[in-house]
């Protein structure tokens, strides 16, 4: 695709999930299906049909996976068995690592996960995944305003979640 993408869009998808494998899985569906659905359609669209199919993937997975503990009734006892809680990211660090340069990516992630759904799509397409306005309100299905608006509050709110990492604060009124 283009230069970076995949690598990108399995950060978001990491980020959204929590598990690499099912990260993984999902970009390449995604890509998969841009190819088989959209190939005809100019390569300037690719870049946020791609995100906005990935998107709706991962919600997909996201309903089924709520679904399911809701449920419980596609659980077996071996479905059980093959979940690794060690795979997941440590969230509480040691004090020994809180001076480690890992411990604000720690934060960082934890602060975007408090964010609701929407401020969180919009700002990781528009500041990590460097989409344009457009491009972000194609991947999430709607307008460039709402993109706007919800870019706005999630930086609001991740100034506040992640005051005590900024170098003298952040100062809101710039």
């Amino acid at each position: 695709m283009f230069y970076g993408l995949e690598k990108r869009a399995f950060r978001f998808a990491c980020l959204e999930l929590g598990d690499s494998g099912q990260a993984g899985d999902m970009v390449q569906e995604a890509a998969i299906k841009l190819m088989q659905k959209y190939s005809d359609r100019p390569t300037e669209e690719w870049v946020a049909l791609f995100y906005a199919i990935l998107r709706n993937h991962i919600r997909d997975h996201q309903r089924r996976q709520r679904l399911e503990r809701l449920l419980g009734f596609w659980r077996t006892e071996n479905d059980d068995a093959e979940e690794d809680l060690s795979a997941l990211p440590d969230l509480f660090p040691s004090p020994d690592d809180q001076l480690s340069g890992q411990q604000l990516g720690i934060q960082i992630e934890s602060a975007l996960r408090q964010l609701p759904n929407r401020q969180r799509e919009a700002f990781l397409f528009r500041e990590w995944q460097e989409l344009s306005v457009e491009e972000t309100a194609m991947a999430m299905g709607c307008s460039s305003g709402s993109v706007k608006v919800h870019h706005y509050r999630a930086l609001r709110r991740l100034r506040t979640l992640l005051a005590d990492w900024a170098p003298g604060g952040y100062d809101d009124e710039a």
